[in-house]
């Protein structure tokens, strides 16, 4: 035998051996995996879901959710959707496609995980009801195996039959027909071409690319299946064009039924756990955070329009919940001011509550807010702009912090930013999606928490019918601001309930912090909204239309109207604990004559009289630097003086805690002509000849008089004919010095 062939059989020997192995490992590891025939039917199990204290509220039966669909019924469009986004080559191969799979493992190696995916159609059902979500060798060779005995077992047709009729589309719809119906309100086989596409969409995150709660997404991902149509040949290129050119159709529909809005809100809350959806589907217990009576006292508030109203707990449960639209996201209008604007310029420290903002016209490349009420209003401080909702002022230190610095913020409470939402018009809610009702009242809850970000929640716990916890709710909390920060927002918002837009609140007795806003135009409004909070629970009310139409909605304080009738009801037994108005927070004495008349922020003078102090609240570190000497060093602007009939007038300029003493000054001597509080004008009326003047203020604290620099007033030539009164000055560079 020659050397070649010897090689050759030890080689081949080798690999014999090895492939042995394996083939033993492989049969060893799987050797209890069993093909049930029952579990490629989903059981008629129930999700049963229950209120904060336990009671069962309703039963989502997944057997009603789980209605069957016959392959022969579905037609082409639909089929052929499936085929070509999950497994193009379903047809033609034995239940695994090996190529894919040697791909997939090869990319697994290089990046030393189990991310990427090789699943048939076949795989996939076999793992859906007979596995875990458990990335192993050992899941992947049992579901190997199990896949092989399924080919065995039935028909091509079966196998994609009973993983039509078992797969999850989100919203707990398990199976074809079930998300026909909740998506589409139709039959499966009535499907369309794009209806089809949207659903097969789905399948790979119905969280995120539900056409209810992200339909650009939605929409993206049903022109990539449509892509994958055009090229396995499935329909033509006009067929195509026509598809990507088709809006979505989908309309949620929603059944009035009690609880069915915090239900859908549950299940929505589901689908972003790290649980697999299909072990809930054989039945299990859901504990939430609903309060019974709150739910039902909000049902029962009956609007006009459409609405939308939320109750959350201060740890963050959802304790009540319902809306006519669903999760859909709105412009958040002027409830962004204070998480986007004002709170991230407090951080900063850029701003005060007290600061003053200019009111007026302005034009920023050609955006030029308006007010409300179409009018400018001066000077106005942070806390009036937010109590009155001005926009001018909201733009101006959103221009000013930067959109960057705001972004910042927003980021920290999982709110992103496409690029061509950074504009100033985002001060006002200019969205490009906007935010539902339930994203910003969790926002404003930061400053009720002291600054830390955590979603709301829906679902405490989840216990299977085993009675294993599968999932128990913890808060995921995220600093955002300082409990400073925090504080100053509290009284700002507190005051807008008291005297500002949300001012309908005002007759409650304890702090409620609240901020109104609407969307709209010049024709009406499409949206209002109000979000209150206490230091208990955060309200979110809104109001509006689902197709956008103007309504009869002048402002967010016909939300307070409801925001009351809850309050009413949530603290008809005990009173709420005050908010935090004062951590991180610091008081300082400024002068009050420099702030209302120059808008200049000092630290008031030591010797300053109290009715020229005036306290406010700043965020500690953000104490203004500059001190006023203006009673321990009396300083004023040179008075005029002026002859006229023969009197000397010296006009001051008003300085209204200051007395002045006034000394004229001739042949070498002075007089007082003057010692008192300021007026006016002081006269003097001297005999003929020339004169200069001084004038000295000081400040009398009751006991000591602190004076000032004495100021040296120009000569003056006091005739009776009225000659020039003023003295020349000789100009001794010009050779005038004889004239001294």
């Amino acid at each position: 035998m020659t050397k070649f062939l010897k090689v050759t059989l030890i080689i081949f020997l080798s690999l014999a051996v090895v492939a042995s192995a394996l083939l033993m490992t492989y049969l060893i590891i799987t050797k209890d995996a069993k093909l049930d025939e029952n579990k490629l039917i989903r059981p008629n199990q129930s999700i049963i879901i229950c209120d904060e204290e336990g009671n069962e509220i309703v039963s989502a039966s997944t057997a009603n959710k789980h209605k069957s669909v016959e392959i022969e019924n579905l037609s082409d469009d639909t089929l052929n959707a499936f085929i070509a986004s999950e497994d193009r080559t379903f047809y033609s191969h034995n239940g695994l496609n090996y190529k894919r799979m040697l791909k997939a493992l090869y990319k697994n190696i290089v990046s030393r995980s189990f991310k990427e995916g090789a699943s048939t159609i076949s795989q996939q059902l076999i793992k859906n009801t007979h596995l875990s979500n458990d990335k192993t060798i050992k899941r992947k060779l049992n579901e190997i195996r199990l896949t092989k005995q399924l080919e065995r077992a039935y028909s091509k047709n079966e196998i994609l039959e009973m993983y039509l009729n078992t797969i999850y589309f989100g919203h707990n719809c398990y199976g074809l027909q079930s998300a026909a119906e909740f998506y589409f309100d139709k039959k499966a086989e009535e499907l369309s071409l794009t209806e089809s596409a949207t659903l097969v969409g789905l399948l790979t995150s119905p969280n995120n690319y539900s056409p209810f709660k992200n339909p650009e997404k939605s929409l993206q991902k049903r022109n990539t299946v449509l892509k994958s149509m055009l090229e396995c040949g499935f329909i033509d290129q006009n067929e195509y064009q026509n598809a990507v050119e088709t809006p979505l159709n989908a309309v949620q529909k929603l059944n009035g039924e009690k609880n069915s809005s915090y239900i859908n809100g549950v299940f929505d809350e589901l689908e972003t756990l790290d649980l697999n959806v299909y072990d809930l589907a054989g039945g299990c217990k859901i504990k939430t955070y609903l309060n019974p009576n709150l739910q039902s006292f909000i049902e029962e508030t009956h609007s006009d329009t459409d609405n939308a109203v939320i109750i959350t707990s201060q740890n963050g449960g959802v304790n009540a919940y319902k809306s006519t639209i669903g999760d859909a996201k709105r412009q958040p209008g002027s409830t962004i001011k204070p998480t986007l604007v004002y709170a991230p310029a407090i951080e900063e420290r850029l701003v005060s509550p007290f600061t003053k903002i200019l009111d007026e016209k302005v034009d920023f490349g050609g955006y030029s807010p308006e007010n409300y009420d179409k009018k400018y209003h001066g000077y106005v401080t942070v806390t009036d702009s937010l109590k009155y909702s001005y926009n001018v002022p909201a733009v101006k230190t959103l221009n000013s912090l930067t959109i960057e610095k705001a972004e910042k913020y927003l980021t920290r409470m999982n709110i992103s930013l496409d690029d061509d939402e950074k504009n100033l018009s985002l001060a006002l809610g200019g969205m490009k999606y906007g935010l539902s009702l339930k994203e910003i009242a969790d926002r404003y809850s930061v400053f009720q928490r002291g600054g830390t970000y955590a979603p709301s929640r829906f679902i405490q716990e989840i216990i299977s019918k085993d009675g294993k916890t599968l999932y128990r709710a913890e808060e995921n909390k995220s600093p955002v601001f300082s409990a400073g920060t925090c504080s100053l927002m509290n009284e700002m918002l507190i005051a807008t309930s008291k005297s500002g837009t949300a001012q309908r609140l005002a007759a409650f007795k304890y702090d409620i912090a609240t901020k109104t806003g609407t969307c709209g135009n010049s024709d009406g409004n499409t949206d209002a909204y109000a979000i209150s909070y206490t230091s208990e629970h955060c309200i979110g009310v809104w109001l509006g239309d689902k197709d956008n139409k103007r309504l009869n909605i002048t402002s967010g304080g016909d939300c307070c109207g409801i925001v009351s009738e809850i309050l009413s009801e949530l603290y008809a037994e005990h009173t709420p604990q005050k908010l935090d108005t004062t951590s991180g927070t610091s008081t300082v004495k400024i002068d009050a004559e420099d702030y209302y008349k120059d808008n200049k922020i000092n630290i008031a003078d030591s010797l300053s009289p109290k009715l020229n102090v005036l306290e406010v609240k700043v965020l500690c570190g953000n104490e203004p630097k500059e001190v006023s000497t203006k009673f321990s060093s009396p300083a004023i602007a040179t008075p005029t003086i002026s002859v006229k009939n023969g009197e000397v007038n010296i006009r001051l300029c008003q300085t209204k805690y200051y007395a002045y003493i006034v000394k004229r000054y001739f042949n070498g001597r002075f007089e007082v002509v003057f010692d008192g509080k300021w007026q006016n004008c002081i006269t003097d009326a001297p005999s003929e000849g020339y004169y200069e003047y001084t004038v000295t203020p000081y400040y009398f604290d009751g006991e000591n008089k602190i004076y000032g620099k004495e100021i040296s007033l120009p000569p003056v030539n006091v005739n009776k004919d009225n000659s020039s009164p003023q003295v020349k000055i000789p100009d001794i560079a010009k050779g005038e010095w004889y004239d001294l």
